[in-house]
């Protein structure tokens, strides 16, 4: 005789902030609520550390944390009926702090789960708050269901998977916080698939939707069947309830649905990643807007767009500064596509600010005779005139900088470096051009003749940003070689690349360090970004011993 029970599954995929308990909560319970009365959801599965945020960094410290999760925890028991919710949240037991999972059924907390498995690289500073939990899987049931749980770095490994399917899991439920690269998503599809094929076991990938500071979280929440396969999948970079039937049918798991999105181009998702980021920055901070300095470049003008994307025209002003070496060309195309974006925009020349500063140091100008030191001065009127009008117009600065420019310094302190969010600070130059020309799929208001031109800090006559690098093209893969896959000098160079550059490249990635450390916040989008992914020292001969560069 064949009997069948069916269990309603919800994933939420949800933007939540960090440190705030209060609003975490209501989101949970409104979510559940409208899970059960809208979808008839007998369970609702929440991403990792729901109810802090992610990641909550030190405000784990804090001694009232631990009675604001307790009566969040209450909370949710009273509010919540009729309705099985897994979420996450630090757990404060035996004088350290777990990354756990609860169980809440009939208004009661049933199980708890600790992660066993906490990274501790990239971006990643788990070791530092949380204690491994126990080698020991945690299991529930409903309607002869039997569901396990892990939490986000337990399912890069084989054991915590294997070990709730000896307890007898029959689903695996896992709960991730996994910020964003352009990479990162077909990397989580490959392990998740290979936990659910390895143990015969259908598995439901529980994600953030939200900017935290420089990390994004992407969504794209999805459901596996037990050979590995899709069923359904969320869309990426939206809030949503993704819902699923699970039917156990003579002890075998169906899964009612074979639903899945189309997979977008990395352009569209690492624009999406951009605006997310620069939203939830601006918003979540309770910033008013955003003012950026336009030069009539191709860096400027994607961040404008990025920034009215995300935020609308109304919170955004635009202003173009020239000095005496502004071409007539970047003086309109950024009048072009300001008014294509129907910003706010002004023209401020900053020769009065110039001329001043070149009487005031012309005895210290004549004597170094520094061409620098002469462009770094326009720089640096820009910024006091930028960070002036954010003063007074409580609008924040965004900075244009890209990874290109970061990576060798080819820019100034406190000038063009200036600004409070830098929305390109991990996007290479090259893929800035990609993604202008994306933007302009969707509306063509980035002026062609900024795509087409060559980049040039216009910070003296007829300069292009190639008088001091290599082509674009060229650095930008002789960077992603060196920091991203760590290849060594000589590696590079057999690649086919000319010694010379190579070596020119890798020595003012080490040079400008110091500049990094003073750079504005950015968006995460590549496998190690600038700050936390990649943290080397400012001072150091290791460059020149190990490479013998002279």
């Amino acid at each position: 005789m064949q009997t069948n029970e069916t269990v309603k599954l919800t994933i939420a995929q949800a933007n939540f902030v960090v440190g705030d308990v209060h609003s975490n909560t209501q989101q949970v319970i409104q979510l559940a609520k409208h899970a059960r009365e809208h979808k008839a959801a007998d369970i609702i599965l929440f991403p990792e550390l729901t109810l802090t945020g992610y990641p909550p960094e030190d405000l784990l410290f804090r001694r009232e944390l631990k009675s604001h999760l307790e009566q969040a925890i209450s909370l949710i028991c009273q509010q919540v009926a009729g309705i099985t919710v897994v979420i996450g949240y630090p757990e404060y037991a035996d004088d350290v702090i777990y990354n756990a999972a609860l169980v809440i059924q009939n208004q009661q907390v049933i199980a708890n789960y600790r992660k066993q498995c906490l990274p501790n690289y990239g971006v990643f500073d788990e070791k530092r708050y949380f204690a491994p939990g126990p080698a020991t899987a945690c299991c529930f049931s409903i309607n002869n269901i039997r569901f396990g749980v892990c939490i986000c770095e337990d399912v890069w490994y084989q054991a915590p998977a294997a070990l709730s399917k000896q307890a007898g899991a029959e689903f695996l439920l896992t709960m991730h916080a996994s910020p964003f690269d352009m990479r990162k998503h077909e990397s989580r599809l490959d392990v998740a698939m290979a936990r659910a094929q390895e143990n015969r076991l259908p598995l439901a990938y529980a994600h953030w939707c939200a900017g935290q500071d420089e990390v994004v979280f992407d969504g794209g929440s999805f459901i596996l069947n037990a050979a590995g396969k899709i069923c359904e999948q969320a869309p990426f970079f939206t809030n949503h309830l993704l819902s699923t039937e699970i039917t156990k049918q003579n002890n075998s798991i169906v899964l009612d649905k074979n639903n899945i999105i189309d997979h977008p181009s990395t352009e569209h998702l690492l624009y999406q990643a951009l605006k997310l980021g620069v939203k939830d920055y601006i918003e979540k901070n309770s910033i008013a807007g955003v003012i950026i300095g336009l030069s009539g470049g191709i860096d400027s003008a994607l961040t404008l767009a990025i920034a009215v994307d995300a935020l609308g025209k109304d919170a955004v002003s635009a202003y173009m500064l020239p000095s005496r070496y502004t071409s007539d060309m970047s003086r309109s195309d950024a009048a072009q596509l300001a008014n294509n974006l129907g910003v706010d925009y002004e023209e401020i020349s900053i020769e009065p600010c110039y001329q001043a500063l070149q009487g005031i140091l012309a005895k210290q100008l004549e004597a170094a005779n520094c061409d620098i030191a002469e462009q770094n001065l326009q720089a640096r009127c820009r910024s006091n005139i930028l960070m002036t009008i954010s003063n007074t117009s409580g609008r924040i600065l965004l900075n244009t900088g890209n990874k290109s420019e970061l990576a060798v310094g080819y820019s100034t302190l406190y000038g063009d470096m200036a600004g409070g969010f830098a929305v390109l600070k991990d996007v290479p130059k090259m893929w800035v051009y990609r993604l202008a020309k994306y933007r302009n799929t969707i509306a063509a208001d980035i002026p062609s003749s900024i795509i087409s031109r060559a980049p040039s800090a216009e910070l003296k006559a007829n300069q292009t940003d190639q008088d001091s690098l290599p082509d674009y093209q060229v650095l930008d893969e002789i960077l992603e070689r060196y920091i991203e896959r760590e290849e060594t000098i000589e590696e590079i160079t057999q690649a086919g690349f000319d010694a010379s550059v190579v070596k020119q490249v890798i020595e003012l990635v080490f040079r400008n360090e110091h500049k990094r450390r003073q750079s504005a916040p950015g968006i995460k989008v590549t496998g190690k970004a600038f700050g936390r992914d990649r943290r080397f020292p400012i001072t150091t001969h290791y460059l020149y011993e190990t490479n013998k560069i002279p």
